[in-house]
């Protein structure tokens, strides 16, 4: 067995993972390139066996793959990675600074707010609310909470049905799993740091079920600037 199933098989052991999360460790490693175009995913069946969930919970996760445009699924014949990466764009991403990736999430994820209020459907509040929930659970856990914090908000990017805004930000997005970053949350983050962005999220998704998008908007800005200032102070260290 290979370290990455390992891992797998250990996180599932310790904590019951869903859809949201299946779907983030496909998505690592079609972003990682351990997986790539035209490859064939296993079966749901043996995806189930690796994560130890059931298949329908790796069917959800594979449907919100495709929904992000990172897999087409094909009736009868199963699950192949979309051909949706190219060598500029990887250089980007594979050289991108953490405070890059905290300006570009300014430019999107206010508005995501506001998209989310207008399309999220109840699923996706109370798929929001299981999230905040492990997040609060996770506090002395980087790893655990770093998971489901992204799972959060590309919760509220798929939550607009914007296909275009989707992949825009999971681009974005795929920064996160690159090396510096890794670094950068074991600088930035401890229980105090996880417990006010927990506190954060739970205003924001308040603001969203409130329906007021200024505040959902305004709070979201206040929760990108508390991390910017907290890499802020790492880098400069």
């Amino acid at each position: 067995m290979n370290e990455l199933f390992l891992k797998n098989l250990q996180y599932s052991k310790c904590k019951k993972i869903g859809s949201i999360e299946i779907a983030n460790l496909i998505r690592k490693e079609i972003i990682s390139g351990k997986l790539c175009y035209p490859e064939r995913l296993p079966s749901e069946r043996r995806l189930a066996e690796k994560y130890l969930v059931a298949r329908g919970t790796i069917r959800q996760g594979l449907l919100l793959l495709e929904k992000d445009n990172l897999i087409t699924i094909k009736a009868g014949s199963g699950a192949y990675i979309s051909k949706f990466s190219n060598s500029s764009r990887d250089y980007i991403i594979n050289n991108a600074r953490p405070l890059e990736l905290i300006d570009t999430r300014f430019a999107l994820e206010p508005h995501i707010c506001r998209l989310a209020i207008l399309h999220a459907t109840q699923n996706d509040l109370n798929k929001a609310d299981e999230l905040l929930n492990r997040m609060d659970t996770s506090t002395s856990s980087i790893e655990e909470f770093s998971l489901h914090d992204a799972s959060f908000h590309n919760l509220l990017a798929v939550s607009t049905n914007n296909p275009l805004l989707i992949s825009m930000f999971n681009q974005v997005n795929s920064v996160r799993n690159q090396e510096n970053w890794t670094l950068m949350r074991k600088l930035t983050l401890n229980e105090k740091t996880i417990k006010i962005y927990n506190s954060q999220h739970t205003q924001i998704l308040r603001a969203i079920k409130s329906r007021d998008p200024d505040k959902a908007s305004s709070l979201m800005k206040e929760h990108l600037e508390t991390a910017r200032l907290s890499l802020t102070r790492a880098t400069s260290a």
